[in-house]
């Protein structure tokens, strides 16, 4: 277990450190991956926010640009951009909703699932690296509770106020 140093300086005493909370847990396991994920998706060309835009659309096509950037952790603004680059680079196609005209419909093209089917593996390969320590029943356990934080984090509920409120 780690110290720090009490208040008194150098000749204090020492006392545990304080666990790190689970939201820096949380963003630092979130940095590695993204780390990971960039190493390994740049070998296609691509960043590793554009590697979640091909797989959102592999599991969900047929969506909104509004709707990818939602699930792909993107802002509307920076999707549009983005959404221009991969149809340069042929990884996606956008077709006008037949239900409303306003609006398009992207999917992956032939050339795009390649390019998820090919990542697939090392993708993989990190996910099993990250999860190397772990048991199969522990792996389970952890989706299992990410996914409900996840959940718990995104129902509705009523507003969260500052201190003082």
């Amino acid at each position: 277990m780690s110290t720090v140093q009490d208040e008194a300086g150098p000749g204090g005493r020492n006392r545990p450190a304080a666990p790190a909370s689970l939201f820096y847990l949380v963003k630092q396991l979130e940095l590695a991956v993204r780390t990971e994920l960039e190493r390994v998706t740049n070998i296609a060309g691509l960043t590793a926010i554009q590697y979640t835009a091909l797989t959102t659309l592999e599991r969900h096509p047929g969506i909104t640009a509004a709707q990818l950037a939602r699930n792909s952790f993107v802002r509307a603004q920076s999707m549009g951009e983005m959404v221009s680059g991969m149809m340069r680079q042929g990884l996606i196609s956008r077709e006008r909703d037949p239900r409303d005209g306003r609006h398009y419909l992207l999917s992956l093209t032939p050339k795009g699932l390649a390019t998820v089917e090919a990542l697939r593996g090392p993708v993989s390969t990190v996910e099993r690296l990250m999860v190397a320590e772990l048991g199969p029943d522990d792996v389970d356990a952890l989706r299992r509770h990410l996914d409900s934080c996840r959940r718990a984090l995104t129902a509705p509920r009523p507003e969260v106020t500052g201190p003082g409120h």
